[in-house]
Formats: structure tokens, sequence, C-alpha cells
């Protein structure tokens, strides 16, 4: 593939500029729950609040726009263009649509759109702790020169280590709700439950579902692209 399809034939002034951003970026504060992962992830608003900023006050012109792609995927160009120089660089991602659909394209596009650009400007993510972590750990530049540095924790052995609990044992219901037994048997595909965030049991269909997504849609699951799974309200079994 010819690399020049993505980046002009300089970028000296435009890798200057990108180097000063790189200097003044901030983590991704992860602000959204994940029922079906049981964790948090930075949304788009949350990645462009991360990046604005700096790219902007470096000369940095962002564009992400859809370009034609095969059946069933979404192509996604991601360009860093500065200004004053017309320099830039670019990139390509091909994804699969969750579904055909407005919703789906939707979906897609979001979750392509911050991935892209997280990785074209080497971006990292953390949790928001409401600035715990920074009161319990400054760095040593704000320390006094005469302030004793904290004790560190002393290291317990193996032998002290008080040992961990067995892991939990499945609930009945994860494994034996009468729901899962009215579901369409489908080669290469088994069903498991889970509890979403609004305490509302799910079922998730995981194996070979690609080649029968057409099969569980009809039989009311939908896909999460997020958690890359797809999924579907117990009680509507």
């Amino acid at each position: 593939m010819d690399s020049l399809q993505y980046t002009s034939p300089e970028v000296t002034d435009l890798a200057k500029a990108l180097i000063a951003v790189q200097h003044n970026l901030q983590p991704a504060i992860k602000d959204r729950e994940n029922p079906f992962a049981k964790s948090r992830y930075a949304t788009l608003n949350s990645v462009m609040d991360s990046c604005r900023d700096a790219l902007l006050t470096n000369g940095i012109w962002v564009t992400q726009h859809p370009i034609p792609a095969e059946a069933g995927h979404l192509g996604l160009v991601t360009k860093l263009t500065h200004a004053e120089s017309g320099q830039w660089q670019s990139s390509l991602l091909v994804m699969p649509l969750p579904k055909a659909d407005p919703q789906g394209y939707g979906s897609a596009m979001t979750y392509a759109r911050r991935y892209a650009l997280s990785a074209m400007l080497g971006m990292v993510t953390e949790d928001d702790d409401d600035g715990e972590a920074a009161s319990r750990d400054r760095p040593a530049k704000q320390r006094t020169p005469r302030q004793p540095r904290p004790q560190q924790p002393s290291v317990v052995s193996a032998q002290q280590a008080t040992p961990a609990a067995p892991p939990p044992q499945p609930k009945p219901a994860e494994t034996t709700h009468p729901a899962l037994t009215s579901l369409p048997r489908l080669d290469g595909v088994s069903y498991t439950t889970a509890t979403a965030q609004d305490g509302r049991l799910c079922i998730l269909a995981s194996g070979n579902t690609s080649a029968r997504k057409q099969l569980l849609s009809a039989a009311g699951f939908k896909w999460n692209a997020e958690r890359k799974v797809w999924w579907r309200y117990a009680e509507t079994a």
C-alpha cells in the first residue's frame, strides 16, 4: 500500500505541532458505564474534550468523514492538517457494522471516531476518581524540600498474605433460567445470562454468531457494538 496516500510529502512542521499537542494532552476520562462489561469507557465527547484545546492552540485541524466500504462495513478517514503549512496525515479505519440500519451506522460511526482519533494522537484513558488519586499522591515537585517523603507500605510475604477467597459460584439463574430453554438451537452458538445495570436479566449469545446474525436478530437479539455481543432481555424470551 502506498504510504503517500496517508501523508503529505513533508510533515516536519506538522510533526513539531503534534509534539506540542502531545505535551499538553490530558487522559480522556472514562465517563460512561458499560452495563454488559461491568466497566467504564471514554465517550467521543470525553476524547474530544481532552484534545480539542491542544489541537486548536497548535493549529491542527481535525476532520473525520465516512467513505464507501464493502457491504456491511463502515469506512472512516481521520485527517490531521497543519493549518499554517498545509502538511497533513490521515488514517483509514474499516469496521463491520453491528446492523445495516441508521442506528447501527450511527453507533459504528461514533465508536470508530473515538478510537481512530485516540490512536492517531496517542491518547490514553483513565477513571474519573474526582481527584482522589491526585490528593493522595501528589507529584514530588509540589512538595517542599523539607517535607518528609511518605512512608512506603511494608511488603507482606507470600506466607503472611491472607489466602484469596474462592471465586463466587454462578447463580442458578445464570445456567438454568427457563428463558434459555425457549431459545433457538444454533450450531456454534451458546447462551448465558447476565444482570444489566437496570437490574433486569439479559441473555447473551456467544460463539459463531457472525454466521447466525439473521437468526439471532429474528429471535429478538440486538448487537452491542461496545461489548461486541448479541443480547436480549430474558423476559422477552
